[in-house]
């Protein structure tokens, strides 16, 4: 009998980097990735799809800063960022998609002045040099 989907193991590609250990706990038992973010009460799959999906250097930094806030071993800043790019390692590669040429920014477009305010102001003007003359 399978085990229902809410106790299989989702995103197996993120495995290898929520497996692997981060520390040794305050008993001197390993922690992994998995626990740790647990601990901390950020969703294991979540925080991994998103840290995949960044920059290996930023991504690294930012699992440093979840490190830091977990009671294990306390370690050097050089060291802990040392571990967070070691784990980043194991994520999976995240293809960078090509965005599709949208046109021009939401801004520049906002600016253009619409054909219509052109021919009223045309009108605009000619009424008044012809109310002139």
């Amino acid at each position: 009998m399978a085990l229902p989907a809410r106790f299989s193991l989702l995103h197996s590609d993120l495995n290898d980097f929520l497996f692997a250990p981060v520390g040794a706990d305050d008993n001197g038992m390993p922690l992994s990735v998995l626990s740790a973010l647990t601990r901390l009460g950020v969703d294991p799959w979540e925080e991994a799809a998103r840290l995949a999906a960044l920059p290996k250097a930023r991504a690294a930094a930012a699992l440093a800063g979840l490190i830091t806030q977990l009671s294990v071993e306390r370690l050097s800043p050089s060291v802990t960022l040392e571990t967070s790019s070691r784990l980043v390692e194991r994520l999976p590669m995240q293809p960078r998609r090509a965005t599709p040429d949208r046109g021009p920014p939401r801004a520049i477009a906002d600016k253009r002045i619409p054909v219509g305010v052109w021919l009223a102001c045309l009108a605009l003007g000619a009424a008044v040099v012809w109310g002139l003359s």
